[in-house]
C-alpha cells in the first residue's frame, strides 16, 4: 500500500513537472518583439513592422518606364493570425506583376524559423465595374499563428504612367515603418496630392542624386485607423498621397501626360471619340422609334429610351485592359443585352441619336471617391460612366446602371460628385445636384379606432425617391401574398409585437414615375390600457427617428444613402361615451440638419397626431452627431406621452 503511494506521489511530481515546463517552453516561445507589441497595441489584432514601398520612374528610348517595389512585413497579435493566413494581391494589364516572394517565420527555439510560400493561384476578379481587368494571386502563409511573422515582397511594371499607385501612411492597422521612396529621372517632372496628412509627422525629403531626383516619405509609430459601419471610404479616413506625372522630356521635346483636367480629358476623348461610329442596326432603329412613337415632346422621348434601357440592359461588368475606359458599340450592346456601366451609356447615346436626340459621355466619381477634377485630375477621381442631357438649361444625368431611377432623379451614389461632360473637343465640368429629403418621402396616413383592447386600423402610405427605388429593391423576390404580409408587417411595423397587416393592396408598383402607394388594414392586439373610467394610449406608433441615433462611442463619421423624409398622419377616433382628459403638448426643433415635430390637435371627435422628420444630410462627422443626438433626445421625450380619455 506504502508502495502505491509512493508511485502515486512519483507520477503526481511528474504531471506537476510536466506542466512546469509545458508552461515555461510555450513562454518561450514569445518573442520579445510580440510582447512588445502585444503590450503595446493589445487590441490590434497584427502590427506592420515594416512597410515599404519603393517606385522608380525611367525614360527609355522616349517611353516611359516605371516599376513599383513593394515590402511587407506583419507580427500577429492574436489568435486570429489563422484567417490571416490566407492572402492574395491584384494586378492587372495596367500593373504587371514581376516578381513575388511570400514567407511566415514561426518563433521557436528562441528564434524564428521561415516558411516559404510555394503556390501562387490566379484567378480573374469579377466585382469591379470600370476598369475591372484586375487578377488576383491568391496564396496561404504556412503556420501562421498567435506570434508569427510574415513577410511579403513583390514588384509591378506599371504599364500606363496614368496609373502610378497612391501610397498610404496609415492603415486599419498599427505601422511601425513606413518608408516611401519614388527615385525619378530628372527629366520627369512629378507632382503630388496629399490627403489627411500630418504634415508634422511625416518626414519628407528631396534629394538629387546625379541624373535622379529622390523623394522620400517617412512615418513611424502610426497607430491603427478605426473602422466602423458606414464610414466613410478608406481614401476619406486613411492618410495617402497621390503622385502625378506631369510631363517628361525626350531630348529637348516635352510630353504631356497629366497635370490638368484637359489632360486627362484629351486621354479619356482619345479613348471613345471613334465609338458609335457604325450604322445602327435596323432593329435598333426599329425599336427606337417603337418606343419612341406617339411621344409629342422631346423629354418625352428620352423617358422612353432611358426606361428601356434600364430594363432590358443587365448590368454586368467584365471588362480587360482598354476595354475598361472604352464603351463597346451599340450594337453589340443592343444584340447582347447586357454591358456594363460604359456600354449602358453607349447605347443610350446611340439611341438618342437615333432619335435625333443629343446625349453626351460623361465620366464621374461615385460618392466613395472624395476628389474632384482639379484636385486629383488622373483616372483616380472616377470609377463609372454616364449620359448626361440637357433640355431648357437643366442637366439630366442618366445612369442606365440603375433600376426604377425616374428621369430627373440621379442614382444616389454620385449625388453631390462632380461630372465631366464631353462636348467633342471640348468638356465641362457640372456638379450633381443632392436630392431634397422631401423628394425622398414615405407619408404614412393612417385611421384608428379602439375595440376590445386592440387598435384596429387603416393605412396609406406613399413612397417616393429612393425610399421608393429602395423598397422595390427589397420586394422584386417577394411573389407570394404570404411574403409580401411576412414583409410589410417587418417594414411598416406599428405600436408592438403584435402589429399585424390584415388585408393589403400595392398601387404603382414598379411604377417609374408615380408614387408606390401601399394601402391595408391591421389590427394591434394588447395595445392600449384601461384602467376603471380611463383609457391610456400613446399615438406614437411609429418611432423611425430612433433608428438615427448615433452611439456616443463612435469615433469616425457616418454616412448615409441620401437624404430622408418622413411624415406620420394618425386619426383616433374618440370611443363614445369618453373625451379627453389629457393631451400631450406640442415638440419641434430645427436646425440645417434637420426639422423634428410632434403635434397633437382635437378635432371634432378625433385626435389628430402629426409627426414629420426631414433629415436634411448625407453625413455627418462626430460634432453633428452629437448635435443630431440631442435633438432626437428631445423628441423621444415625446415618445413616451400618453394620451388619456376618460369617460363622460
Amino acid at each position: 500500500m506504502e508502495r502505491l503511494f509512493q508511485n502515486k506521489q512519483i507520477r503526481d511530481n511528474l504531471i506537476v513537472i510536466s506542466f512546469f515546463f509545458f508552461f515555461v517552453n510555450v513562454f518561450s516561445q514569445e518573442s520579445n518583439e510580440y510582447r512588445l507589441y502585444k503590450n503595446k497595441f493589445p487590441d490590434s489584432r497584427k502590427v506592420r513592422l515594416n512597410q515599404e514601398t519603393i517606385i522608380t520612374i525611367k525614360v527609355i528610348k522616349g517611353e516611359l518606364k516605371i516599376k513599383q517595389e513593394f515590402i511587407e512585413e506583419d507580427l500577429y497579435l492574436n489568435e486570429s493570425a489563422t484567417y490571416d493566413s490566407k492572402n492574395s494581391i491584384r494586378f492587372s494589364s495596367f500593373f504587371e506583376l514581376e516578381k513575388i516572394k511570400a514567407s511566415s517565420f514561426s518563433f521557436l527555439k528562441k528564434k524564428y524559423r521561415e516558411y516559404k510560400v510555394e503556390n501562387f493561384i490566379e484567378k480573374d476578379e469579377l466585382d469591379q465595374s470600370f476598369y475591372d481587368d484586375t487578377k488576383i494571386l491568391s496564396f496561404i502563409y504556412p503556420n501562421l499563428t498567435k506570434g508569427s511573422k510574415s513577410r511579403l515582397q513583390y514588384s509591378q511594371i506599371v504599364k500606363n504612367p496614368r496609373f502610378i499607385s497612391t501610397f498610404y501612411l496609415g492603415d486599419f492597422f498599427p505601422i511601425i515603418n513606413n518608408k516611401v521612396t519614388i527615385i525619378a529621372d530628372k527629366e520627369v517632372a512629378i507632382e503630388f496630392r496629399e490627403f489627411n496628412i500630418d504634415k508634422k509627422r511625416v518626414k519628407f525629403s528631396k534629394e538629387k542624386k546625379g541624373q535622379k531626383i529622390l523623394y522620400k516619405w517617412e512615418l513611424f509609430n502610426e497607430d491603427e485607423y478605426e473602422f466602423e459601419e458606414n464610414s466613410p471610404d478608406y481614401k476619406k479616413i486613411l492618410p495617402h498621397i497621390i503622385p502625378i506625372i506631369k510631363t517628361y522630356k525626350v531630348k529637348s521635346k516635352i510630353k504631356k501626360v497629366l497635370g490638368e483636367v484637359s489632360d486627362l480629358y484629351r486621354w479619356y476623348y482619345s479613348l471613345v471619340k471613334d465609338v458609335n461610329k457604325d450604322t445602327p442596326s435596323k432593329e435598333l432603329v426599329t425599336l427606337v422609334k417603337n418606343i419612341t412613337s406617339g411621344k409629342d415632346t422631346e423629354l418625352e422621348k428620352v423617358k422612353a429610351i432611358y426606361y428601356w434601357t434600364q430594363k432590358n440592359i443587365k448590368y454586368i461588368a467584365f471588362e480587360y485592359a482598354l476595354g475598361g475606359f472604352i464603351p463597346r458599340e451599340s450594337n453589340d450592346v443592343f444584340k447582347k443585352k447586357y454591358g456594363d456601366c460604359k456600354d449602358n451609356s453607349s447605347i443610350l447615346f446611340k439611341m438618342l441619336e437615333i432619335a435625333g436626340i443629343k446625349g453626351s459621355l460623361t465620366w464621374i466619381g461615385t460618392r466613395k471617391i472624395p476628389y474632384t477634377y482639379k484636385e486629383v485630375p488622373t483616372p483616380k477621381v472616377d470609377n463609372h460612366m454616364i449620359l448626361s442631357y440637357e433640355n431648357k438649361g437643366r442637366t439630366y444625368f442618366l445612369d442606365a446602371t440603375g433600376r426604377y431611377i425616374k428621369l430627373g432623379l440621379p442614382t444616389s451614389f454620385i449625388q453631390g460628385k462632380e461630372a465631366l461632360i464631353s462636348q467633342g473637343n471640348e468638356f465641362k465640368i457640372e456638379k450633381v445636384p443632392i436630392v431634397a429629403a422631401k423628394e425622398n418621402a414615405i407619408i404614412d396616413s393612417t385611421k384608428i379606432k379602439l375595440l376590445e383592447n386592440n387598435v384596429i386600423g387603416s393605412s396609406k402610405t406613399s413612397f417616393s425617391g429612393y425610399q421608393k427605388i429602395d423598397y422595390y429593391h427589397n420586394l422584386e423576390g417577394k411573389k407570394s401574398q404570404s411574403k409580401l404580409k411576412e414583409f410589410y408587417n417587418k417594414k411598416r411595423k406599428k405600436g408592438n409585437n403584435k402589429f399585424l397587416i390584415d388585408d393589403l393592396k400595392e398601387i404603382n408598383k414598379y411604377h417609374y414615375d408615380n408614387d408606390f402607394k401601399v394601402n391595408y388594414t391591421f389590427k394591434i392586439s394588447d395595445y392600449y390600457k384601461k384602467l376603471g373610467d380611463e383609457i391610456y394610449i400613446n399615438l406614437n406608433l411609429n418611432k423611425e427617428l430612433s433608428n438615427f441615433k448615433v452611439s456616443k462611442q463612435r469615433k469616425t463619421e457616418i454616412e448615409f444613402d441620401y437624404k430622408k423624409y418622413y411624415k406620420f398622419y394618425t386619426a383616433l377616433d374618440i370611443p363614445d361615451g369618453y373625451k379627453v382628459d389629457y393631451l400631450p403638448g406640442n415638440v419641434s426643433t430645427s436646425d440645417e440638419l434637420s426639422t423634428l415635430k410632434i403635434t397633437y390637435q382635437k378635432k371634432g371627435n378625433q385626435i389628430i397626431y402629426t409627426h414629420s422628420i426631414e433629415l436634411n444630410f448625407l453625413s455627418l462627422n462626430l460634432e453633428e452627431q452629437k448635435k443630431m443626438n440631442e435633438a432626437i433626445k428631445k423628441i423621444e421625450k415625446n415618445y413616451k406621452e400618453i394620451i388619456v380619455l376618460k369617460k363622460i
